[in-house]
């Protein structure tokens, strides 16, 4: 059970989220999700979730490699962040958390109750839609808000008819 969503409230705009990751098919669900924030006056989360799994070394190794992983996550979101403001001219939120990504996407939705929509890409390739489709496709693993999920083999044309 989520909590009320906001965004149709005085005071609030619907968010949509989008989850920065290393797949390839995180640039096609970016830009839909933003040319959708940008058609209805709402607000762009992008999210990227660091793995703690990784962090399972001495406490100054563990330190350093929490320091690395935040200089990634932070370089891919302004990565992601510069493009957004130059193609749709919209000034996105930028959030990192730590843990499993279903988990934090959940807690997210549940911490901010302005995000109405969760936007995933499907990728084309053999090894299946990506790890977050698969997630939802699965039991056990559903969002409890609406999910747009992008087809990653959509050209910036397509994407601006259906946004």
């Amino acid at each position: 059970m989520v909590s009320k969503r906001l965004s149709r409230e005085a005071g609030h705009r619907r968010k949509f989220l989008a989850i920065i990751d290393d797949t390839p098919e995180c640039e096609r669900a970016v830009a839909y999700a933003s040319k959708r924030a940008q058609h209805t006056s709402g607000v762009l989360v992008l999210l990227y979730v660091i793995e703690p799994d990784d962090f399972q070394h001495w406490l100054g190794v563990e330190k350093i490699m929490r320091e690395e992983a935040n200089a990634t996550a932070r370089a891919a979101l302004d990565g992601y962040a510069n493009k957004v403001r130059q193609d749709v001219g919209i000034e996105p939120e930028l959030v990192v958390r730590e843990g499993k990504p279903t988990e934090e996407i959940h807690k997210l939705i549940e911490d901010d109750q302005d995000i109405a929509i969760l936007v995933l890409a499907a990728g084309a390739g053999k090894e299946g839609p990506g790890p977050l489709v698969g997630a939802v496709a699965g039991k056990g693993a559903a969002f409890p808000i609406p999910v747009t999920v992008v087809p990653q083999n959509l050209s910036d044309e397509e994407l601006d008819s259906l946004a």
